[in-house]
């Protein structure tokens, strides 16, 4: 597609919709879906960046904004999920045991090695809705159950698209889609879960042992769809020990 098109295809649209709400969603999503279409790794890379650009936000708009700019972020990240899914073909849920195992053990992981070496950043002020909204309040709760969601059954697809889909495979070749899933490539299954891992300056270890595991599913099963079960896994048995330990600060 030349890169001067879509201007005029916007203008065009923008006559015929006319200045109503409902029209310029439509020129939001139209204008997303040529972007997606036009090259391969703007799906892959475009909705995890504006997931990540707006968690700077939390937090910096008021106490508060802790708590409903996340709830922004997973409703743009859904909608950005579902945007996706006719252009990342890879960007399938797939079950299998070992997709089951490696996401209970990396939760494992993940609150065992918790204290037992050095951050390379301290913690923020941590997410309680509980202590911010009133305990057992029905705003805590949903802001609870949000996060949730946005962490087991949004931030999956996002993430391991990017990170095990989009990057490995473009740090073996700038063609990425050119590398199958399944091709093992020393440097890059290193690389790639440092990377990860440094992610989570609070909790880096933890982080690189994620990766590490990740990405040996998508190499083993030859496919996405794992990776993203053991990733939802883990951040699913993760909120629940949060709430059940009121352990917070992993939030």
């Amino acid at each position: 597609m030349q890169a001067g098109l879509f201007p005029v295809e916007y203008q065009r649209a923008s006559e015929k919709y006319g200045s109503s709400g409902r029209p310029h969603s439509l020129l939001v999503m139209r204008f997303v879906r040529k972007k997606f279409e036009a090259r391969p790794e703007y799906p892959r890379i475009a909705p995890f960046a504006a997931f990540v650009l707006l968690t700077f936000f939390q937090g910096k708009l008021g106490e508060e904004s802790r708590y409903w700019v996340y709830l922004l972020k997973t409703l743009v990240g859904a909608w950005l999920v579902w945007e996706m899914r006719p252009f990342v073909e890879e960007m399938r849920w797939k079950i299998s045991w070992e997709a089951v195992a490696a996401g209970v053990a990396v939760c494992a992981i993940w609150v065992g090695l918790d204290g037992l070496y050095p951050q390379l950043a301290k913690p923020g002020a941590g997410w309680d809705p509980q202590k911010q909204f009133g305990e057992d309040s029905a705003v805590a709760w949903f802001y609870i159950l949000m996060r949730m969601f946005g962490s087991a059954v949004v931030v999956p697809p996002l993430e391991e698209v990017f990170y095990r889909s989009f990057l490995y495979r473009y740090f073996v070749n700038a063609n990425f889609r050119a590398t199958p899933l399944g091709q093992f490539h020393a440097p890059s299954f290193v690389v790639t879960s440092a990377i990860f891992g440094l992610m989570h300056p609070d909790r880096w270890l933890a982080g690189i042992f994620c990766g590490l595991a990740f990405q040996w599913l998508v190499v083993r099963k030859k496919r996405l769809g794992d990776s993203m079960t053991a990733h939802a896994i883990t951040n699913f048995l993760l909120g629940l020990w949060i709430i059940w330990k009121g352990a917070w600060n992993f939030w």
